[in-house]
């Protein structure tokens, strides 16, 4: 039989499924205080978003501590722990190659924190209510 040739669109519809999965998976280990880590076990984790490269063979985790508290912290433990998360998703996952992970700080929060601040500034406002 043969072999269809996937389309662009499916295969990025593949990688976000995919990322997502891996999302749910990590989330899950660190809820479940799986990770023999005292700092992963002793502080909520929350996996934002997950981004798989094309080949599916990278994944980039961003994650962020409960209200941003010790996050270089968070963020050395997790690293330090990247196998045992990269075994753990390999097996639930059942993909031919496991990703290899790489944890970094979700910074989008931060990122919302200051267009709010901007948008709430004096001179914007007063030039949103001149329109």
């Amino acid at each position: 039989m043969a072999k269809h040739a996937s389309t662009s669109e499916q295969q990025s519809v593949r990688v976000l499924k995919v990322g997502e999965r891996v999302r749910h998976i990590l989330s899950e280990l660190l809820a479940r205080g799986e990770a023999h880590d005292e700092t992963l076990r002793a502080t909520h984790i929350s996996v934002t978003e997950v981004r798989m490269s094309p080949d599916l063979r990278n994944a980039k985790a961003y994650v962020k501590p409960l209200l941003g508290r010790d996050e270089a912290e968070v963020l050395k433990a997790l690293r330090t722990n990247t196998a045992f998360f990269q075994k753990e998703v390999a097996k639930r996952l059942g993909l031919k190659f496991a990703p290899r992970l790489s944890f970094q700080p979700d910074e989008s929060f931060d990122e919302a924190e200051r267009i709010e601040s901007l948008l709430n500034d004096p001179k914007v406002i007063r030039d949103l209510d001149d329109a």
